[in-house]
């Protein structure tokens, strides 16, 4: 039984150097971007709404890409922004796709369905960029929203979700309602309706839909379970799942093989793993 919910979902106190996570991570970003930028496969800041977060970036592999990849960072919908995380479209870009990575407007100005609406906006926009198949991955916060793009109430057009062939959900927090019991909420202000509503493990997948729910082995039991969960319940419901815990692997340092071009993990955003066969 949990009595401590915020510790429950604490993953700052779970990993003992979290703490120098954040610069390393925009220090390994800039690095990328003025690579990219030198070599002219960067479009910085293209807008998909009127408010400031609404941008997004968007890399180019060296020759036509084969579809388009959308990266949705997390940060328990508080923090960050599309510049801490361009370093992981390397590995999807050397397989040949083009990457797209967006900010969104966080907590407390937006609330969760806002943000919902935001990501609906920056795949549509991305998409009309790129031909061909879309995949979706997202971390911990960004789990949750791009779930939610698969779910039949999804904010895409039918043309967009039509051409959604995987989700990618890593360390996502699946269902909301623990939230409420914890700190958290006093940024992200949700109540009990829209916790259910945006919750995708209460919700219903899109039919065919493909999703890899995927998390660190080494992570915070809630957040093995919240991955657990998607998978075991979007499965009776008609989705295509596939879940994975990967060995050694945290809250933090689960995204990093995303910068590989042959990991497991960018394989199964790419498709290059061949699931489902």
């Amino acid at each position: 039984m949990i009595t401590d919910w915020d510790q429950a979902y604490s993953n700052v106190d779970h990993v003992s150097d979290s703490a120098t996570y954040p610069d390393r991570w925009q220090a390994a970003a800039t690095a990328f971007r003025t690579d990219m930028a030198a070599a002219g496969r960067m479009e910085e800041n293209l807008p998909y709404g009127t408010a400031p977060r609404q941008v997004f970036d968007l890399f180019h592999p060296v020759r036509s890409p084969l579809g388009l990849a959308v990266f949705v960072h997390g940060g328990y919908w508080r923090r960050f922004d599309k510049t801490f995380w361009s370093h992981l479209a390397t590995g999807a870009l050397a397989q040949g796709w083009a990457v797209a990575i967006p900010s969104y407007t966080l907590a407390p100005e937006a609330r969760l369905s806002r943000m919902t609406q935001e990501i609906g906006q920056a795949v549509s926009a991305a998409a009309q960029r790129v031909a061909g198949p879309v995949r979706l991955a997202g971390h911990s916060a960004g789990g949750q929203l791009v779930a939610r793009m698969v779910c039949t109430d999804t904010p895409l057009t039918p043309e967009v979700a039509a051409r959604i062939d995987h989700v990618l959900t890593i360390s996502g927090v699946h269902d909301l309602r623990p939230l409420l019991k914890t700190a958290i909420n006093d940024d992200i202000r949700l109540d009990a309706a829209e916790a259910e509503a945006e919750s995708p493990a209460l919700l219903t997948p899109r039919p065919g839909a493909r999703v890899t729910a995927w998390a660190g082995a080494g992570e915070l039991p809630e957040f093995v379970r919240q991955t657990d969960l998607l998978a075991n319940i979007w499965t009776g419901l008609g989705a295509c799942t596939r879940l994975v815990h990967a060995p050694g692997r945290h809250h933090f340092n689960v995204i990093a093989p995303l910068e590989e071009p042959d990991s497991l993990l960018t394989d199964a955003l790419t498709g290059a793993d061949g699931w489902p066969g």
